[in-house]
């Protein structure tokens, strides 16, 4: 296979990394480190994609493997309802595929000959096709037992090592796309639901800022600090300084404030003397009423005034939450 074929380490795997790689069921006999020999003789998947390093502390994941596979050896599923695809959308998805790469790999299923169907991911897919990438990650299912499948990605989820940003995809993925559960993944994780519901926000960080987290040069703390301000130029820029600065979590969380404060960029020479003092009690409440409403809540006070502001997914989400509060829809 052609250096170009070869996998590029971790960054990429997402939801990928919690499955064990290796060769493909169709060819037992051969050995898995076969790498840049001779080429094999045809098995039942003759050009069998190439794969990342296997995870010997994964656990198996009954039917289903994780590999790079040919853009081009996709067909999409018939049966995908879906027809029209926001086109903005799709635009942010491949600059974010340019700048960090695939953070979700798309679900196939093996058709032979060595063509896979679509089953989840057709945005990602088209995505690949636009930015004009060769391969694409991918699990390729051999099971339609939906059930077997997410159970044995939330065995593996602790097991892997995964930065924030793969974690956010994993996470993400498996509750849009396997019909996890946020208190299955808070159980197995052993994690709180507003603190899952905030690595997933890490997705919504622009592209260079998500570069930065995945490679390290940025901590989840800098990151969620960070999703505080609402601009996305205001947030490429403080990420720009906390690495020319070495800034503290901490730190940034204060210039973050004064920014938002004061409705303006955090400044490199923004008055320290600004800064309000840090208010415990708001923070606890923010917690809970994260608890209650299961999504993230933000308590602010300004000069003269405070906020409550509550997130929501979709607009079932935000009827859930209106729910919770009493409010009658008829009113």
């Amino acid at each position: 296979m052609s250096a170009a074929a070869r996998p590029k380490g971790g960054l990429g795997r997402g939801l990928g990394a919690l499955i064990p790689t290796g060769p493909a069921p169709a060819a037992p006999a051969e050995p898995p480190s076969a790498q840049a020999g001779a080429p094999d003789e045809p098995q039942q998947s003759p050009a069998e994609p190439e794969v990342y390093d296997n995870r010997t502390q994964l656990a198996p994941v009954p039917g289903a493997r994780f590999a790079e596979i040919s853009v081009d050896a996709i067909v999409p599923n018939p049966k995908q309802p879906r027809q029209v695809f926001d086109e903005e959308a799709l635009e942010e998805l491949k600059v974010s595929i340019r700048e960090v790469g695939f953070l979700q790999p798309i679900v196939v299923r093996d058709l032979g000959a060595d063509k896979y169907e679509l089953v989840m991911g057709e945005r990602r897919w088209r995505a690949a096709q636009a930015v004009g990438k060769e391969l694409i990650p991918a699990i390729i299912r051999d099971t339609r037992d939906d059930d077997m499948l997410r159970d044995a990605l939330l065995e593996n989820i602790h097991r892997a090592q995964l930065n924030p940003l793969e974690e956010a995809a994993a996470y993400q993925q498996l509750l849009e796309e396997f019909g996890a559960t946020h208190d299955e993944l808070a159980r197995r994780i052993g994690r709180s639901r507003p603190q899952i519901s905030n690595t997933i926000r890490l997705l919504n960080l622009p592209a260079p800022v998500q570069r930065r987290v995945a490679a390290g040069v940025l901590s989840a703390g800098h990151a969620r600090a960070l999703l505080s301000l609402e601009n996305a130029t205001q947030q490429e820029e403080l990420a720009t300084r906390i690495v020319a600065e070495g800034l503290s979590v901490r730190a940034t969380e204060e210039l973050v404030t004064l920014a938002v404060a004061d409705g303006e960029p955090a400044q490199k020479n923004s008055p320290a003397r600004r800064a309000k003092p840090h208010a415990p009690a708001l923070s606890d409440l923010a917690d809970r009423l994260s608890n209650r409403f299961d999504t993230r809540v933000k308590v602010d006070i300004g000069r003269s005034k405070g906020k409550i502001t509550i997130e929501f997914a979709t607009v079932d989400d935000l009827e859930r939450i209106v729910g919770i509060i009493g409010v009658d829809r008829q009113e």
